[in-house]
């Protein structure tokens, strides 16, 4: 099995909704994600995929959340922006962009979404 693992960095405002403290008022973070592809076979250049195309296949999520309020993009309108519903939504919204491109030979290990330097949460299946 192969992997490979990119980050990328965004800011964006957020609030948590059912939460008592100081994360119930609006608030901003320099968020980082590690987005971790995996898969079986290497494509004919001997790649899983190239770093440039995982960048890319973050880019546009990344772009709908970068110098944003969170809670005013959807699903997190609805859905709670915490740490771990974003590493979530990374996982499934790169999944789709990569099925597409890779027909299904690649996909999403894992995302680790930091709010901090000190502080991350993991989605995986």
């Amino acid at each position: 099995m192969f992997e490979v693992t990119v980050e990328e960095t965004f800011a964006a405002g957020h609030y948590l909704r059912n939460y008592k403290g100081k994360c119930e008022n609006p608030h901003g973070h320099n968020y980082k994600v590690l987005v971790t592809l995996q898969g079986r076979e290497l494509d004919k250049a001997g790649l899983l995929l190239d770093f440039k195309d995982l960048k890319s296949a973050m880019k546009s999520v990344v772009d709908r959340l970068d110098h944003q309020m969170i809670n005013d993009v959807p699903p997190f309108t609805e859905l709670n922006p915490s740490a771990e519903n974003l590493a979530k939504y990374f996982y499934d919204e790169s999944n789709v962009l990569l099925k597409s491109v890779t027909d299904g030979r690649v996909w999403v290990k894992s995302v680790t979404m930091f709010e901090t330097d000190t502080t991350n949460a993991t989605y995986y299946q």
